[in-house]
């Protein structure tokens, strides 16, 4: 089968093989070490060895869960923020079906959005999903407060417990009391796994199984990439390679990465690598600062800027190769509108011609440009790109000299909000 890689002939103007190797080299122990990690080396690579997550009695318990909330179910609540909804939705919104409604709540404090969906419950079968690794930040902890309370009036607690599904770290945590007095679902949050590397874990599992996409292949790809990693020569290694040229053109003065899609289903495929790389690398004033794009729509917003702007950001796109989807362009017989140019053509083409276009504009203006390609957009090759990019993101840390694990940070924030709450 077919595998993703990366494509990094378009950063030879600024970074060659030979440099490549060197820096390779440069930093071989601290590469090695990081790929030889196992999930017992620490209190945070819960998510390096993918049979971890290939529990049968957990994914027997999630699938069966999920199966009732597929069958009962109008609208199902995913509470959560960051991590902990941001993997589900990026493969719900790329490739789930639409046999239950999926809301997203507990990520904002927005009254507007929060009574949004509290009216699009009224009438309807609904089941919730609460995510919090600890219970203690506000967002979900708040909004879940509101969804039980609405459940137990609307079913009674008996049947407004079985609509619950709580997934949280079961050493004692307030959710895990909550849910074993009330009689709640219950499933892990691994301890030893942080929200933005947790989408392989029922963190991100059980809902993405609720939306209908087989979860086990999901694995099954990110199983097969951790071994394509392990068995692959360093100096050959995508992985590899992308950490140490992220680091090399950071070194360069590039500290802005852009995420590119040409494929608007991946776009909250976006904001889960945003977060991921954000929140590992930004920290101790170090740090690429990750973006994304959604093209051909940015291409008339922040092209612009792109190619023409400051020359401190080079690109990552994510290559769908084929999407097995097209869409024939009407003929007419005469050429009003002066588009007969394209006829016999699809929009499969005009994208594909699109994605080209611009690779080669953005690389011959300068800046630097790398290519994860991705055979197809399926639950296997997903799975691929979720474990790549966890791997990556941990290696171009470490070159980069930061914890890849821990969010000072956003504590920050946290702290000062509590301290105006509880005033």
């Amino acid at each position: 089968m077919n595998s993703l890689h990366l494509d990094y002939k378009n950063v030879d103007k600024y970074i060659n093989n030979e440099i490549l190797k060197e820096e390779v080299s440069k930093n071989k122990k601290l590469i090695e070490n990081c790929l030889k990690s196992k999930a017992s080396d620490s209190d945070s690579l819960g998510w390096i060895n993918t049979y971890h997550c290939n529990d049968e009695d957990m994914l027997t318990k999630m699938e069966s869960k999920a199966k009732e909330i597929r069958e009962n179910a109008d609208i199902f609540v995913l509470i959560g923020v960051g991590g902990s909804n941001q993997g589900a939705r990026t493969v719900i919104k790329s490739m789930g079906d639409s046999k239950v409604e999926i809301l997203y709540a507990g990520n904002n404090l927005s009254p507007a959005y929060l009574k949004n969906i509290m009216e699009k419950l009224k009438g309807k079968s609904v089941y919730v999903n609460v995510i919090a690794k600890n219970f203690a930040t506000l967002e979900p902890g708040i909004t879940f407060r509101v969804m039980r309370q609405y459940l137990e009036e609307t079913y009674g607690e008996k049947e407004a417990a079985n609509r619950i599904i709580a997934t949280g770290s079961l050493n004692g945590s307030s959710l895990e009391k909550l849910g074993k007095m009330k009689g709640y679902t219950l499933l892990p949050f691994p301890l030893d796994v942080g929200g933005r590397f947790s989408v392989l874990t029922p963190v991100g599992l059980f809902p993405i199984a609720v939306s209908g996409v087989d979860i086990r292949k999901l694995l099954a790809g990110a199983s097969e990439m951790e071994k394509t990693i392990h068995t692959t020569d360093i100096y050959k290694n995508d992985v590899v390679n992308y950490a140490v040229i992220r680091n090399l053109l950071l070194k360069k003065g590039y500290n802005i990465e852009i995420l590119g899609v040409f494929e608007p289903l991946m776009e909250f495929f976006n904001k889960w690598w945003v977060q991921l790389f954000g929140e590992s690398e930004g920290k101790d004033g170090k740090g690429i600062y990750p973006s994304s794009c959604s093209f051909s729509e940015d291409l008339h917003s922040l092209g612009q800027y792109i190619q023409d702007g400051q020359k401190i950001l080079f690109e990552t796109f994510i290559n769908i190769e084929d999407m097995e989807s097209s869409y024939p362009i009407p003929l007419e017989k005469e050429d009003i509108d002066e588009f007969n140019y394209l006829n016999g053509k699809d929009f499969s083409f005009l994208n594909r011609s699109a994605y080209e276009a611009t690779v080669k504009a953005h690389y011959e203006g300068g800046i630097p440009v790398l290519t994860v390609n991705v055979p197809k957009l399926t639950p296997f090759y997903m799975g691929q790109l979720f474990y790549f990019f966890e791997v990556a993101c941990y290696l171009s840390a470490t070159i980069l000299g930061v914890d890849p694990f821990n969010q000072p940070g956003v504590e920050a924030y946290k702290i000062n909000m509590f301290k105006t709450l509880k005033a």
